[in-house]
């Protein structure tokens, strides 16, 4: 009944990595009683929250179901998929969603980021309020309270130090992984099941659809000019909001790492590592954001620290992303 606990302490201070290596293996196996795709989820969460711990390594509860509800959203709404292993059943979340959908009129057509934000707001309260119940001490029981503290009370997870270092050097490999066995486990319950089609769902459930609103934030800091190559952008139809280390590898939208970039320059670097002189830039440029009071207040600049950035660099590289970018012009 590790599901219905309140509050979890970690049992082990040290991990190596084939201890980790066994703990997903488990939750991934039929040994785990993965009934929903509640795990899979709760996974794909914290990956995408890594970068958003504090410095003692915790993670609130608010950042951690603003995804999960966001993932849960484009997979019950969006993509129609049953995420429960009973025929004419559904899982507890799917239910607080279409319950939602259902008072508020929406068309299955609408992601979760074109919803408006009371109502993201009011979705993400819901949905942490029934997986407070049935998530957090699923998984802590399955690792056997090895990978991390939480605390449903006062909202918060805290990572051990060689699980969040595992995550860090191995995050493309077990987004992957993930990924795959959600989809494995829609496919067998759902009549449109289809492992390759539904991989490409699962993977893209996270992205959001648009940028703009960090784009009329960032271009005062650009004087007009590409951040890339440094050429003068005539108008916002030439422009694009581009994520400094690929989305693909960090899965969020931060304004620590999204820069202003020429079309020519985005289309072109696509999901590449751009070359390390551009992180320096870039992290000169958050120095210049975090110096002004209005803008440091943001939520996304509080949890932001260069020494952050630098890590999120390198752990790219370490993850695959070695094909280094430049623009032709600078050559």
């Amino acid at each position: 009944m590790s599901h219905k606990l309140q509050v979890g302490e970690m049992s082990v201070a040290y991990l190596t990595d084939k201890d980790i290596w066994s703990h997903f293996n488990y939750i991934y196996s039929p040994k785990s009683k993965n009934s929903t795709t509640y795990k899979f989820v709760l996974i794909k969460s914290i990956i995408e929250n890594l970068y958003n711990v504090n410095d003692k390594l915790e993670l609130s509860y608010d950042r951690i179901f603003s995804s999960f509800a966001k993932i849960y959203w484009n997979l019950v709404i969006h993509h129609d998929l049953n995420q429960i292993n009973m025929v004419g059943k559904r899982a507890e979340v799917q239910n607080v969603l279409l319950s939602l959908q259902e008072k508020h009129g929406i068309p299955n057509s609408l992601v979760f980021d074109k919803l408006s934000n009371e109502l993201q707001v009011d979705t993400i309260m819901k949905v942490k309020k029934k997986c407070k119940i049935n998530v957090m001490g699923a998984i802590y029981g399955d690792t056997s309270g090895a990978i991390y503290d939480f605390d449903n009370k006062k909202e918060f997870i805290k990572i051990n130090s060689s699980f969040y270092s595992f995550m860090q050097r191995f995050q493309k490999v077990l987004t992957y992984v993930t990924n795959y066995h959600l989809a494995l486990f829609l496919e067998k319950f759902n009549e449109q099941g289809d492992t390759t089609k539904l991989l490409l769902s699962v993977e893209n459930v996270s992205k959001r659809t648009s940028l703009d609103h960090f784009y009329y934030v960032l271009e005062s800091f650009y004087g007009g000019e590409c951040f890339y190559c440094g050429k003068k952008i005539k108008n916002k139809s030439n422009s694009h909001v581009d994520h400094f280390i690929p989305w693909s590898f960090v899965q969020a939208d931060q304004l620590w790492n999204l820069v202003i970039s020429c079309s020519t320059c985005n289309l072109a670097k696509s999901d590449k590592l751009a070359k390390e002189n551009y992180l320096s830039a870039l992290i000169d440029r958050n120095n210049q954001i975090l110096g002004m009071t209005d803008m440091r207040g943001r939520e996304d600049m509080q949890i932001y620290t260069p020494s952050k950035l630098e890590q999120l660099y390198h752990f790219s590289i370490d993850n695959g992303y070695t094909d280094f970018w430049t623009p032709i012009a600078s050559d």
